[in-house]
Parts: structure tokens; C-alpha cells; sequence
């Protein structure tokens, strides 16, 4: 794959796909406009369940409209929490997480995800993730709070014990203003 060609979206729904399969389990931790939702529940299909997490009201109606649009609400929960409750609505295992943080794009920039918070939802997801399973995480800075969310995430990474291996999966090129992209993957036991 030309890492420098695609967009770092486009880079995270890749890595995710090469591990999700029909009839698994995956959550979208912050469903946003509902891109990644979709993407989800286009992978797994009618038989498998995508569970897609977010605070404000109008990200789960533009995700439902969304999946609405094509026709794929049948194997999606939307949960009106954050993704630091994933644990209270997510029996594991599951296949595959996508975490897109920062602020809802189009929506109220006051309102972003923060470090506590979005630590909670990562270590959440890590309990439920299946040996073989990957998370994608994509921190956006370009907001108050930011960096250090940025910060503390590459602080979890880095406390992660040998059964995980992680990735910052940035192109070349990017300028240091750019979202990180950062995958996670569990290992087969």
C-alpha cells in the first residue's frame, strides 16, 4: 500500500479491514459523522454487530442517518455515552475499535474528547479486544486539550505490555500539525 498517496481515514479503515471479517464484533468509540460506522458495518455484515459510542445527539443522528442512506443500520447499536463507558454496553470479545479524537468535524469544537476519558475508552477496548484484533486510534491536536490528549495516549502506548505491538502509521511527509494515526494489535496467543 502507497502510505503516502492515501489519506490517514482511508489509512485507518485499511489496517482495520485486514484484521475485521463478516458475522465479528467491532465498536466505532466515537461515531461522529458516521464514516467509520459505516465502514464497520459494511465489513462485518448482516451477521455481525458493530457497536458505535458518542455523547452528542446530532453525531448519532448524522451516524443513523448515515447507515440509513445505506442500509446498514440493521447490524449497529447506537449508544448515547462515551467511549470511557464501552465497557457497560460491549460484551467482548470484539475484532476490531476505531477511535477518532478530538472534536466532531462540522460540530461545536468546544465540545472534544479528553485525556482521561479517552484513556478509559482505550484501556476498555484493550480488555475487550480479541487476540489478533487491532485498534485504530486517530488524535486530532488542533484543538484546546489537544496535545496533551496526544500526549497521554502515547503514555498509554508505551505502558502496554509485550502482548501488544503499536505503530505510529503516519505517511512520510505529513506535517507535525497532522492527526496521528496510531494502530494497536494484540497478539495471537
Amino acid at each position: 500500500m502507497n502510505r503516502s498517496r492515501i489519506s490517514l481515514v482511508t489509512l485507518a479503515q485499511q489496517a482495520i479491514a485486514e484484521v475485521l471479517g463478516a458475522g465479528e464484533h467491532a465498536v466505532d468509540a466515537t461515531a461522529g459523522n458516521g464514516h467509520d460506522t459505516v465502514f464497520l458495518a459494511r465489513t462485518v455484515g448482516a451477521a455481525g454487530r458493530v457497536t458505535a459510542l458518542d455523547i452528542q445527539p446530532n453525531a448519532r443522528a448524522a451516524t443513523r442517518r448515515r447507515l440509513q442512506e445505506h442500509d446498514l443500520l440493521a447490524p449497529v447499536q447506537l449508544i448515547a455515552s462515551g467511549h470511557e463507558t464501552m465497557a457497560d454496553h460491549v460484551a467482548g470479545p470484539i475484532r476490531a475499535a476505531m477511535f477518532n479524537l478530538g472534536y466532531l468535524p462540522g460540530g461545536d469544537k468546544t465540545v472534544t474528547t479528553r485525556a482521561e476519558t479517552s484513556l478509559r475508552g482505550l484501556a476498555a477496548a484493550c480488555r475487550l479486544l480479541a487476540p489478533g484484533g487491532r485498534i485504530s486510534v486517530m488524535v486530532y491536536t488542533g484543538h484546546p486539550g489537544g496535545d496533551a490528549e496526544h500526549d497521554a495516549v502515547l503514555r498509554f502506548l508505551g505502558g502496554l505490555d509485550d502482548n501488544w505491538r503499536w505503530q505510529r502509521a503516519n505517511p512520510p511527509g505529513l506535517p507535525a500539525s497532522a492527526p496521528q494515526l496510531f494502530l494497536l494489535d494484540l497478539g495471537k496467543h
